[in-house]
């Protein structure tokens, strides 16, 4: 059973049991769009405890705003299928600017009227394949606008993410954006900061790891939002900057395109920006390698071997290649020191590029030497031979290090 089927299947339990159950949001502008939802979400006017009697296995993941996670077989892909159903409601006032104080049990017609855009304010019953639409999303989406359902300051005041958020689905549909939406999200924009880190994060992994990122980029600065969300980029040239996104070919990491935006900031505003952020650790260390070594490659066909292996054999280095040849691009420059490092990966057999280490730390403590800041001098000096092809041998390396010690000092 696929996903899809599943939804379908959850439908028709609710269905059968004399409830309205539809397909709502997200999944129906997908569908209409013809595209393949990431998930689908179901509305129901069954209360969140009648949701649960009728499917055997649930989880109450929001059942205070009506919301029950309805787990079914294993997919495709061996993991467990699920669907949110979540019962019509109408909400309180979000006094937080992320949550309704309250809800209130309702109708499909109430429910949409809760919902961030009117593309994203549709229902579907895939059983009887009727559309249900009570906001004119479905002209919206087929004009290609994105226009905020009811009062845009109001939708955007219940919710300051919205705002980012309108940003990111405007640039994914490559929408259009009702003049009254825009002026309502670039007077709630600056309070966006009310927002926690890790929302805004994801909304940002979103825009950025998606094709049409460039759009995404040049909406940001349209909608007033670089001061709130990326302070370190008020004074950047911005046709610059969306023109490295545009030359980002195809789907790409979030590190890479975020890097696409922060190479010319210097290491301590990198990180700050993924402090502030809450970015993983595995995020703030490839973002940071990547603006850090932004111009390490302009030299290539002349760098001295022993600097520049290390650099190709970096896990990073497919995206590090990507962002060079995206900012030479850019400024009408040439790729020729991509076009080397490429050729030097794909002709450089790996044991040459990162050979295993001809003298180890092992090595010198047999010659009697004890672990200190002089290993790492010895084993960098024979390292750099190594890789710069003066080194091939045990023998060789182990003949350097004696004489380095009947000479000692910083040299190589």
């Amino acid at each position: 059973m696929t996903e899809r089927e599943f939804a379908i299947e959850a439908v028709r339990i609710l269905q059968q049991a004399g409830f309205r159950a539809l397909w709502a949001g997200g999944c129906v502008r997908d569908e209409l769009l013809g595209l393949h939802p990431h998930d689908y979400d179901v509305a129901t006017d069954a209360r969140p405890e009648q949701v649960m009697k009728l499917f055997r296995r649930c989880l109450a993941v929001g059942a205070a705003f009506g919301v029950i996670e309805v787990i079914g077989p294993r997919g495709p892909h061996r993991k467990h299928l699920t669907v949110e159903v979540a019962t019509f409601r109408s909400d309180g006032a979000y006094t937080d600017g992320r949550h309704p104080d309250s809800v209130t049990f309702s109708s499909a017609e109430q429910d949409a009227q809760r919902r961030d855009f009117t593309i994203n304010g549709l229902f579907f019953d895939p059983i009887a394949e009727d559309v249900f639409d009570y906001v004119g999303g479905r002209a919206d989406l087929a004009a290609g606008v994105l226009r905020a359902i009811g009062d845009p300051v109001a939708r955007f005041t219940e919710d300051k993410l919205r705002v980012l958020r309108a940003v990111r689905i405007a640039a994914r549909f490559d929408l259009d954006i009702d003049a009254a939406t825009l002026a309502a999200a670039r007077d709630i924009a600056p309070q966006i900061a009310v927002v926690s880190a890790e929302r805004i994060a994801e909304e940002l992994r979103k825009l950025l790891a998606h094709p049409n990122r460039a759009r995404g980029v040049k909406l940001l600065r349209e909608f007033d939002l670089i001061a709130p969300v990326l302070p370190e980029l008020e004074s950047a040239n911005w046709d610059d900057v969306v023109r490295v996104e545009e030359l980002l070919e195809g789907e790409v990491s979030f590190e890479l395109a975020f890097a696409a935006m922060l190479h010319r900031l210097v290491p301590s505003q990198v990180e700050r920006v993924a402090d502030r952020l809450k970015l993983s650790r595995a995020e703030s260390v490839r973002l940071a390698w990547l603006v850090q070594m932004h111009e390490s490659l302009l030299e290539s066909p002349t760098m001295r071997l022993s600097r520049l292996k290390p650099i190709l054999i970096h896990p990073g280095i497919g995206e590090l290649l990507a962002l060079h040849r995206a900012i030479a691009r850019a400024g009408g420059r040439s790729v020729e020191h991509v076009a080397f490092c490429e050729a030097m990966l794909r002709e450089t057999p790996p044991e040459e590029l990162n050979p295993p280490p001809l003298v180890t730390g092992e090595d010198l403590i047999a010659l009697g030497l004890k672990p200190g800041p002089e290993f790492k001098r010895l084993l960098d000096a024979v390292r750099e031979r190594q890789l710069e092809n003066r080194l091939r041998s045990k023998d060789a390396g182990l003949q350097l290090v004696r004489e380095l010690q009947a000479a000692p000092g910083p040299r190589s």
